[in-house]
């Protein structure tokens, strides 16, 4: 049984048929197929388009199709084009004829616009909580390890001395600007379509502000037109997910880096990584290694539909049908991911000793340089003069603090003094306690900060 078959009197070609079903993964959407099914004919009712009788046999089928899927026992058929055939096709052989009212004045443009948008709302509070779980990882790991002192970089070259709590937050900043831009995203999703028709609207009466109500929309979608077509809430989603990945991307690089015997930073639990096949010494990050990897799918998923919407004309075109695959499969990639990376965060353990024996004087240069501004020397001097101490201490294979005090005194009168304050990193790192900064007080507000962020959901 088609739904549009009634002008044809031959079969859709086999392949044909095949290419044009959607039914292998548009089926995932039964729940809200259901429930928008369900506010439908309750607005027919109200519209005086079904009777008490009717809109009760419609519920009861409905109700029993609901059932089946939470059993397990729904049977697609060779047929069934899409899940709203399905549906239509099962709720015929329940309730009889009366199953033939319940597309009255609704199309499979707002019908299926209107189920996607419910999908990807409780999609996005699924996210939501899966996000912030591993920014709960990531804010335990900064609180319990506050004071442990670590290389920073630039270029994958040491830098400055910085917190290993500072480096965890970093991260958790990004997964809370991911939450947000999702959040904001949800509020363009949480728009009814439904009503809409195929394109021009419906003249049956059936109040498109109840429907919203019923389905927990917050608006109505202002112009027919666009609503069959709009599919802007599903590129923002993938953007948000795609950048979402990027950062998750990012921060399995570094943990790559340094799980490393070279660097040995932290150490993962072996529940997240895995062996080889012929050496068996190792113990590879293969959960990081596929975070990074994954990251590219993600691209991929929004480049495809923003390929897919770039020369659309007006209205529906099916086209569209190409917006699940890329949405569900980045769904899916993210509700497998994210609950691993944060079992990765949570069980990781930072090393101490390795982040110690790596930090060096020369990442004390900006220090010096520093010093020598506060007695009045320009940066720009003070910076050609220290890279003058460094190149000096290159030279004679020895760190910053060994150089004789004749050496710096003859490089600027300034430095003719006690060095060894300059030469303290728990010092240098806990000067630095601008907002935002690695100092003990400023990660100490940042944390605060993460804390509040995690509670305000």
């Amino acid at each position: 049984m088609k739904l549009w078959g009634g002008r044809y009197d031959v079969d859709t070609d086999a392949l044909m048929h095949k290419l044009n079903a959607s039914i292998r993964f548009d089926q995932r959407l039964w729940r809200e197929d259901v429930q928008g099914s369900r506010a439908w004919a309750q607005g027919l009712h109200r519209a005086g388009l079904l009777t008490d009788e009717e809109l009760a046999a419609l519920l009861e089928g409905l109700a029993q199709i609901e059932a089946e899927w939470e059993a397990g026992t729904f049977a697609l058929h060779p047929d069934d084009e899409d899940i709203h055939t399905a549906h239509e096709r099962r709720l015929h052989e329940l309730v009889g004829a009366v199953a033939g009212k319940l597309h009255t004045g609704r199309s499979r443009n707002d019908q299926v616009a209107t189920d996607v948008r419910l999908y990807v709302r409780r999609q996005l509070d699924q996210l939501d909580a899966e996000i912030r779980t591993v920014q709960a990882a990531l804010l335990a790991q900064a609180e319990q390890h506050i004071d442990l002192l670590m290389p920073g970089y630039t270029h994958l070259q040491q830098a400055q001395p910085i917190r290993y709590s500072h480096w965890v937050l970093s991260f958790f900043w990004m997964l809370q600007r991911d939450r947000e831009r999702l959040r904001d995203a949800r509020s363009r999703v949480n728009v009814l379509p439904l009503g809409s028709g195929a394109l021009a609207g419906h003249s049956l009466g059936v109040d498109r502000t109840f429907l919203a109500e019923q389905l927990g929309f917050e608006a109505v979608s202002p112009n027919s037109l666009d609503a069959v077509s709009d599919r802007d809430f599903i590129v923002e989603v993938l953007a948000a997910a795609a950048l979402l990945g990027v950062h998750l991307s990012r921060l399995a690089e570094d943990l790559i880096i340094y799980a490393t015997r070279e660097f040995g930073f932290v150490r993962l639990d072996p529940r997240y990584t895995t062996g080889s096949s012929l050496m068996p010494q190792k113990a590879n990050p293969d959960a990081l290694e596929l975070a990074r990897g994954k990251s590219g799918r993600l691209i991929g998923n929004l480049t495809t539909l923003l390929v897919v919407l770039k020369g659309l004309p007006s209205t529906y075109n099916k086209d569209l049908q190409e917006d699940k695959e890329p949405l569900f499969d980045t769904l899916d990639t993210l509700h497998d991911l994210l609950p691993v990376m944060a079992g990765v965060i949570e069980t990781m353990q930072p090393q101490p000793e390795r982040m110690r024996a790596a930090l060096d004087d020369a990442m004390l240069a900006t220090d010096l340089a520093d010093y020598l501004v506060r007695q009045g020397v320009p940066f720009r001097q003070a910076h050609h003069l220290v890279g003058r101490a460094v190149a000096e201490a290159e030279a004679r294979g020895v760190p910053l603090r060994a150089l004789p005090r004749e050496v710096y005194a003859r490089i600027h009168p300034a430095l003719d003094a006690d060095l060894s304050v300059v030469f303290d990193v728990e010092r240098a790192v806990d000067a630095k306690q601008a907002i935002g900064s690695t100092g003990r007080d400023a990660v100490q507000v940042q944390i605060e900060n993460a804390r509040r962020a995690l509670q305000a959901t």
